[in-house]
């Protein structure tokens, strides 16, 4: 479990009549995702964008590159360490779906690892006639052979999990089945599962996730499963889940009442016993130890803890009623903890510092928890990859704007190197730098600037400003080969900003955007943007925005604030109404992040930056890019349908492109992926460079 959040799954009801006093919407038809007239809609767009961008002459130059890059057999093979086998997970040209395959240990640290195929999921798709993607697999500890295979229509969250066998490398004759849905499933036992999905009429939340979780075990109908538990409709939904250590393992039943709050639940016997946490708090497990990662101060034992620390202590004393929890670690007021895992014996921690990264490794000694930072290259991030209960072996990763991702392995003392990418784009003339820029009421938000050690500043380089901006997500130093071959080698300059919303300084600086302080994100977004301006890196002309999901509506909304400032917007799989939003798929679930608009005093704020009710006509708009899919199941496809519609009813020109496959993403092959990239930065190209 990480402490990064993202927008999750779907709600698919009939949105209630808009209030009286308020228009119709001349677009809702582009919400019936796969209704003829919709399609066809889409059908014209995309064909009209392409004939645009297509015969641009840096289209098939970036698009060539990308593939290559994509398919590259360079990549890092990222483990999945299960008992003795390491598996991956692997695409290329060959297999553009993938296969699931495994390798041993020493096979895996050679130079040429040997890999046996487990599930080839082209020749499934082949076979099925069903365009399958990998969403992952949950195996049966200790042996890890039995593993419920989920499998996703085309890349949406919606999925079919199938009991495999690892050793025969087939569907089990008769296994566990659980037809296409969005829902959870966790092993209790051999011949028992606990799931939460849709059981029929009104057993689904208005946020589109399970209400209940149930034990289902095998050989009986899944529709006799008995209840363990179940929520009122109006709650985000419950997940069943597993929390492993080297000396137990734990079923778990996780209840969200809101995105933010959750609970979680122990099965002891046949019932559920609550942990009394923080409804903000995350948990996670380590031999005979729990530990809590603090979102809000917490008064336990006779002791306050502090927001955004760390705290443990013995998990049977904890059910027994004491409460003597000891800081592992507190950050400062510019450091944060970005995620926690373990391994049999170990707490490992990634640290931000002033946005860079580090990992520090925690142990209990003598009754005592101490640290120490894991040896890791600076000015960059630094992520746990992977880690196993029963071992002490980690494998973590470094990434930076110029230096490519690198693959280590740790035994708990010594560290080493196991793959590093090659270098992907030419970044030998190029530098990174961070600055910050006072946002409205004088926050100092920081940004890092990618680009040419020869730039002049005279406002004439062309510039990408990212940002995302919710969801206690972090942006933090990260090696793209996309961005570096077609961007940045095409001497533009590239900036990431840290703006509020996001989680890059702790629990504070997320909740500083929320509800009805959501324009400090856009004031923040901004702010930037005219701080770039201000030291003459760019200059409206040659500055463009992107953003997607949560950072779609970020820079829908600079796009409908400040249009003045920006020559190119890249609006991706975002939200847009926000009139609608919570009516639509998963967007109930994130009314913790913006508000409801229902109520009207949540709407009076949510309107006054919604990107949708505020397109007006007599702008001065940029021509925009909007990219989605038609099967994301998270966020609607309507938002961005409608909003090229309604600014194209305006007179104003867009391009939009929808791909009809990836889920919440940019593609699920390979070809899919690249052409989306060289639409982008052909995109941008245009723009801001011609």
């Amino acid at each position: 479990m990480k402490l990064r959040h993202a927008l999750l799954l779907p709600l698919l009801l009939a949105a209630p009549a808009l209030p009286a006093q308020e228009p119709a919407d001349p677009f809702q038809w582009l919400e019936e995702v796969e209704g003829a007239r919709s399609l066809e809609w889409v059908q014209a767009q995309n064909e009209a964008t392409l004939a645009e961008l297509e015969a641009h002459p840096a289209y098939r130059p970036i698009y060539e590159r990308t593939l290559q890059i994509l398919n590259a057999r360079e990549r890092i093979a990222n483990p999945d360490i299960r008992g003795e086998w390491i598996y991956n997970f692997w695409q290329d040209e060959q297999k553009p779906r993938g296969v699931w395959r495994r390798t041993g240990w020493d096979s895996y640290l050679s130079e040429s690892p040997r890999w046996e195929t487990v599930l080839d999921v082209d020749s499934l798709a082949r076979a099925e006639s069903v365009p399958w993607s990998w969403s992952g697999a949950t195996c049966l500890p200790p042996e890890e052979r039995l593993c419920l295979v989920r499998l996703s229509r085309g890349g949406a969250d919606a999925v079919q999990v199938r009991e495999f066998d690892t050793v025969a490398k087939q569907f089990v004759p008769g296994g566990f089945f659980l037809p296409e849905g969005k829902q959870s499933v966790a092993w209790r036992g051999a011949d028992a599962l606990l799931v939460g999905r849709d059981f029929g009429p009104g057993t689904m939340t208005t946020s589109g996730y399970a209400r209940s979780v149930r034990l289902w075990r095998r050989g009986t109908p899944l529709e006799s499963a008995a209840t363990l538990m179940e929520i009122p409709a109006t709650d985000m939904g419950v997940w069943a889940g597993t929390l492993r250590t080297a000396d137990r393992t734990l079923n778990v039943v996780f209840h969200r009442p809101s995105f933010f709050e959750s609970t979680v639940h122990v099965l002891q016997g046949d019932r559920l016993v609550k942990l009394d946490l923080p409804l903000d708090a995350d948990l996670y497990v380590v031999r005979d130890q729990m530990a809590v990662y603090l979102r809000s101060p917490w008064e336990a034992g006779g002791r306050t803890h502090a927001a955004g620390s760390l705290v443990a202590m013995p998990i049977d004393r904890f059910l027994a009623g004491e409460r003597d929890f000891q800081v592992v670690v507190q950050p400062d007021a510019r450091s944060t903890i970005q995620g926690v895992s373990s391994t049999r014996d170990h707490l490992l921690v990634e640290m931000l510092n002033n946005v860079r990264g580090e990992l520090r490794r925690f142990t209990l000694r003598d009754g005592r928890w101490t640290g120490e930072t894991v040896p890791a290259p600076e000015l960059g991030s630094v992520y746990v990859t992977e880690t196993s209960p029963l071992d002490n072996r980690y494998f973590f990763t470094f990434t930076g704007f110029t230096q490519p991702t690198t693959l280590y392995l740790s035994d708990g003392s010594d560290v080493r190197e196991v793959r590093r990418l090659p270098e992907m784009f030419d970044a030998s003339n190029l530098v990174v730098e961070q600055f910050e820029a006072a946002s409205r009421d004088g926050t100092r938000i920081p940004y890092f600037v990618v680009r040419r050690r020869d730039v002049a500043l005279n406002g004439e380089n062309p510039t990408l400003l990212y940002a995302y901006g919710g969801f206690e997500v972090a942006q933090t130093p990260a090696y793209s080969a996309t961005v570096g071959s077609a961007w940045l080698e095409r001497g533009g300059v590239y900036v990431v900003a840290n703006i509020r919303g996001g989680g890059e300084f702790g629990p504070a600086w997320h909740r500083a955007g929320l509800k009805e302080n959501r324009q400090r994100v856009f004031d923040d977004f901004i702010a930037v943007a005219e701080d770039l301006i201000a030291r003459r890196i760019t200059s409206p002309r040659r500055l463009g925005i992107m953003g997607g999901s949560n950072g779609g509506l970020l820079v829908g909304v600079a796009l409908t604030q400040r249009p003045e400032l920006f020559n190119a917007v890249v609006v991706q799989v975002p939200l847009l109404d926000m009139r609608r939003y919570n009516q639509l798929l998963a967007g109930a679930s994130w009314m913790a992040e913006y508000g409801n608009p229902d109520v009207p005093e949540e709407w009076a704020y949510i309107g006054r930056y919604s990107p949708y009710h505020n397109v007006r006509p007599g702008q001065r708009y940029p021509r925009v890019l909007f990219y989605t899919t038609t099967r994301d199941d998270r966020v609607h496809p309507g938002h961005a349908r409608k909003m090229a519609a309604l600014m194209e009813s305006m007179g104003y020109p867009v391009y939009y492109f929808e791909n009809t496959e990836g889920g919440h993403g940019s593609g699920v092959t390979s070809e899919q992926r690249a052409r989306m990239y060289a639409i982008t930065y052909t995109y941008l190209v245009k723009r801001l460079v011609d």
